[in-house]
């Protein structure tokens, strides 16, 4: 039996919280992890493991318990059942006590005597739910919506469905690009190895990317507050590639926070041109901002606005067109599962159709700005062909003077990457 660790006590108590908080209104707390400073690292497992594994954890407290829990105990419940059925560096008996302690003091003794019973329920038959969940649907045993499930099925086939499936529960890596034009990638990973940090070069890009090991504070790497190297998927620079920047180029990035793409584009630019950087959210536009400021990315103009707005963009052009645009419109994330294992949850037939209207808006607004010649590259970080294929070929059937040059696709079990979407459509003159 493996001992438990006491850095890990009472910060049930904060993953609880967290947890209920996503039950309460939806809203996933990646955001309020910055403000967890004690045992950071536990309280991460446990929420993103919950959000990655809710409908297992759903089926195994249906077996555990003889009535359906509401309110407050069910975080609770969780979080003690994520310990005991996904947790192999966690003590039975911790995950048990510690889980009923921490909900005893946040609901007191009734709440805490309903959760210590179903975690006991579960302790007792543990290996008997670990059989039957092997038995069960993919969807069930691997934590996924039957409406994903189903589509990627008919799509990718069963095996690769699975495939994704289980890719999509696995820990995102924390992958990171060196800025070439001040350190080459050898030279980079030098000084890191001198600084004792382990990181290997990718396997999709391994002259562009390297992996970091987990439990790294990237903030304390060096060359950090040099802007030296920016954080980002492999995966961001398919599209940067089929737009081609040059030097001297006017390019819009039109959805361009938190800025892995703008700092690609910058790159290539050599310091000649000029990159209008927008996003539509203030909030998001702070962490462009932060980026483009470490990164020291002179092209780069950050601008707020709205990249369906007409107004907007030409606002921002003033008397110009782009040479080259990149819409990374918003999408359905179903290629980023492993990194936002809550919008699995948000997926329906009816949000895949009200984003593929935003996402034709965009289309139809940034091709009015693109320069005749010029390049416009549509991208997304998702794997649904409505938001994909289906909504570039159908775009370009309407607006016949563009032509699709190029696509490229993504599928993370395969590229170990994030999936992606990019496709490359040219204005001719």
């Amino acid at each position: 039996m493996k001992k438990s660790n006491p850095s890990t006590r009472n910060s049930r108590a904060v993953a609880a919280s967290l947890i209920g908080r996503w039950l309460r209104d939806g809203s996933f707390p990646d955001g309020l992890m910055e403000s967890v400073s004690a045992n950071r690292a536990f309280v991460t497992e446990v929420v993103y493991g919950v959000a990655r594994w809710k409908r297992t954890l759903e089926w195994a407290l249906n077996r555990c318990s003889t009535r359906r829990p509401t309110g407050p105990a069910v975080p609770f419940l969780f979080t003690g059942l994520y310990q005991l059925l996904l947790m192999d560096s966690v003590t039975a008996y911790a995950a048990v006590n510690e889980t009923v302690e921490a909900a005893k003091k946040a609901e007191g003794p009734r709440a805490a005597g309903f959760v210590n019973a179903v975690l006991r329920q579960a302790l007792r038959q543990l290996d008997v739910l670990r059989d039957n969940l092997k038995k069960q649907k993919v969807g069930v045993r691997e934590s996924h919506p039957d409406v994903l499930v189903d589509r990627w099925t008919r799509q990718f086939g069963p095996e690769k469905a699975l495939a994704l499936c289980r890719w999509n529960n696995t820990r995102p890596q924390v992958t990171l690009h060196p800025y070439c034009e001040r350190d080459t990638l050898p030279q980079f990973l030098t000084s890191l190895q001198k600084a004792g940090v382990a990181a290997t070069p990718h396997p999709f890009s391994p002259e562009s990317f390297l992996v970091l090991p987990h439990g790294v504070r990237v903030a304390a790497l060096p060359g950090y507050e040099e802007g030296l190297f920016s954080v980002q998927d492999p995966s961001t620079i398919q599209a940067v590639e089929l737009l081609d920047p040059r030097p001297g180029d006017f390019i819009l990035d039109a959805c361009a926070a938190p800025g892995g793409k703008t700092a690609l584009i910058a790159e290539r630019l050599e310091g000649r041109g000029e990159i209008v950087a927008m996003d539509v959210q203030e909030d998001r536009l702070d962490i462009l901002r932060e980026n483009v400021g470490r990164l020291r990315l002179a092209v780069v103009r950050v601008a707020c606005g709205d990249a369906a707005s007409e107004a907007d963009v030409g606002a921002l052009r003033g008397s110009r067109r782009f040479d080259r645009i990149l819409l990374d419109v918003p999408c359905t994330n179903t290629g980023v599962l492993r990194r936002r294992p809550d919008a699995r949850w948000r997926f329906s037939l009816s949000h895949l159709s009200d984003i593929a209207k935003i996402q034709k808006a965009l289309l139809d607004n940034a091709g009015r700005f693109l320069k005749p010649g010029g390049t416009l590259v549509y991208s997304t970080c998702s794997l649904e062909p409505e938001e994909n294929e289906e909504r570039v070929r159908g775009w370009a059937a309407l607006h016949p003077r563009f032509s699709l040059v190029r696509e490229a696709r993504l599928f993370p079990p395969d590229t170990q990457t994030d999936g992606v979407y990019a496709a490359a459509l040219q204005l001719r003159p």
